[in-house]
């Protein structure tokens, strides 16, 4: 599940919420119970870099490099 960022308007408390994506928005301030908690755009909690998955990954036989059809190195 992913986690997600809320500040609220008036009191300008953060939280942290884990919640289902098909989850309601949060809108009451668990600092001041206001209805002003907005959800924050914020960074991903992962990063992509280096050695990782690539479109070869776990494929087998003839379905592999399939980027690079030009060639026929295994």
């Amino acid at each position: 599940m992913p986690i997600y960022e809320y500040q609220c308007a008036e009191c300008k408390h953060v939280e942290e919420v884990i919640q289902k994506i098909s989850d309601e928005p949060l809108s009451v301030c668990p600092a001041c119970n206001k209805p002003a908690l907005k959800k924050k755009v914020s960074a991903s909690g992962f990063r992509l870099s280096g050695d990782g998955w690539y479109e070869t990954d776990f494929k087998s036989g003839n379905k592999k490099n399939l980027a690079d059809k030009g060639s026929n190195s295994e």
